[in-house]
């Protein structure tokens, strides 16, 4: 089993918001993606990554801003982590096949 990560970064802390800001790790090796690399985030919202197979397993913690404070800018505070496990096999020629898991 190899796991892939998606973070995404949303406007507000509900799930069906904007995603503002987005990073992918894929622990399979097939692909690299680096931040920046694409001007469109891969879901319009984390109900779409839901909706695609990730299963969300961490979810940003909801902390009031300091008093004076709240029209600081800073880091993004409404971060979503989600994760897809794909099955690895290797193949007679010492290749690796990659599957996605039904986490249902």
């Amino acid at each position: 089993m190899r796991q892939q990560v998606l973070v995404l970064y949303l406007a507000t802390s509900a799930l069906d918001s904007p995603v503002v800001g987005w990073s992918v790790y894929d622990g399979t090796g097939r692909t690299s993606p680096t931040t920046g690399d694409s001007d469109e985030p891969p879901y319009k919202s984390g109900v779409d990554a839901l909706r695609d197979g990730w299963r969300l397993f961490q979810a940003a913690q909801l902390i009031p801003p300091y008093p004076g404070s709240e029209y600081d800018v800073s880091f993004l505070k409404h971060e979503f982590f989600f994760e897809k496990l794909v099955q690895g096999s290797e193949e007679s020629d010492g290749t690796e096949v990659v599957e996605a898991v039904d986490a249902g």
